[in-house]
């Protein structure tokens, strides 16, 4: 999958890395939780947030949109874990080529991962298979 900016994406881009001073891998405004998501890259989440999130504070003032800070790992399984963030799961695990299974024991846990009409998890589906390409399919167990 091919990744294009327009001029209002990078500018909004060089914004963040002007007001956090972190390194920004990619940033996109998720539809589904009508939110702006920001992918830094790894190691400079504890910048990205500032003290006491200070910087999304002032991000979210300034754009007036929720904002979601995710630290990329090149492993999908942790990239998969950075995602979900604040959610816990138990494990989550490679149980295909091209298939991922989260484990969570707890009810409320999953039902915010798979959401209504499964819409949280294909969006999460949608926003994995952005870098990891050959991901086809997120269970939740």
């Amino acid at each position: 999958m091919t990744i294009k900016y327009d001029a209002v994406v990078m500018k909004t881009m060089s914004l963040f890395e002007n007001i956090t001073k972190a390194m920004l891998k990619d940033f996109y405004i998720d539809e589904v939780n009508g939110m702006m998501t920001f992918v830094v890259m790894p190691g400079n989440m504890r910048n990205a947030l500032g003290k006491d999130a200070s910087n999304v504070k002032r991000m979210q003032a300034k754009f007036e949109k929720r904002i979601k800070i995710v630290e990329y790992n090149d492993d999908v399984l942790r990239f998969i874990r950075n995602m979900i963030m604040p959610l816990k799961a138990d494990d989550i695990e490679r149980t295909g080529e091209n298939e991922i299974t989260i484990h969570s024991d707890d009810t409320q846990t999953k039902g915010l991962l798979i959401g209504r009409n499964a819409a949280n998890l294909r969006n999460l589906e949608k926003n994995v298979q952005r870098y990891f390409s050959q991901i086809k399919e997120i269970k939740v167990v």
